[in-house]
């Protein structure tokens, strides 16, 4: 597998905030191989001792306009569905060997944490990088394992990278290698929108670990920067 980290600049008048979101956006793009052979995704810089964190945006993103099909088969627009609501927006695939479980399984994890009430606002969508493959029902099936609460949406590919891109997000289209792997190069962040103004305030990195989303999510769901 190749690990070939892809840079996707996102230049607006606002160039400081975005800035720190571009060099997040190099750090957190990785290209995952879908069999074990492929030895996995990894990060594309080098890891550190420190604990990682969320980092809270200078310049937050607006919810992207994505009108997608969900794990039920149904229509799905984001914007609309999670309006209001604590949302966290992860883009991945199913076939990811380690980045993508991990990530929404430390999620799923900090989530159980929660007092029912605030568990029930929060919305955490997991948007697909691989939509051939990702059907809506092993989409479904995938995230149940995970939470069954999670939402999962596919769709046109084309539509799920601009969304992505609006975010400061890269993805490529999978590709099918010789030796028959098939490598998806997607970005790893999530982004955690906030209830007041449904901008993503906060960005995390594949390397944050359970305890973070488990200490900042109460906050989050309140509508507070953690």
């Amino acid at each position: 597998m190749h690990h070939t980290p892809r840079r996707h600049p996102r230049r607006t008048r606002r160039a400081l905030g975005l800035a720190l979101a571009t060099a997040l956006l190099a750090a957190g793009t990785v290209a995952c191989g879908a069999s074990e052979s492929s030895g996995g995704a990894a990060l594309s810089t080098e890891a550190t001792d420190s604990v990682k964190r969320g980092t809270v945006l200078d310049t937050p993103f607006d919810k992207p306009d994505l009108v997608l099909t969900d794990t039920g088969g149904e229509t799905y627009d984001l914007v609309e569905e999670t309006r209001g609501r604590p949302t966290l927006v992860y883009f991945g695939y199913t076939h990811c060997p380690d980045v993508c479980p991990l990530t929404m399984s430390n999620i799923a994890v900090a989530k159980s944490k929660l007092p029912e009430a605030e568990q029930e606002k929060l919305r955490v969508v997991f948007v697909t990088s691989d939509p051939e493959r990702d059907t809506p029902e092993s989409l479904g099936e995938w995230l149940r394992a995970q939470d069954p609460d999670f939402i999962g949406l596919t769709g046109d590919f084309e539509k799920i990278q601009a969304g992505a891109r609006a975010l400061g997000i890269g993805l490529e289209p999978p590709v099918k290698e010789e030796d028959g792997d098939i490598v998806s190069t997607h970005g790893t962040q999530v982004l955690a929108f906030l209830p007041k103004d449904d901008r993503a305030h906060v960005l995390y990195t594949s390397d944050v670990p359970v305890e973070v989303y488990e200490k900042d999510l109460p906050a989050l769901v309140e509508g507070r920067l953690p």
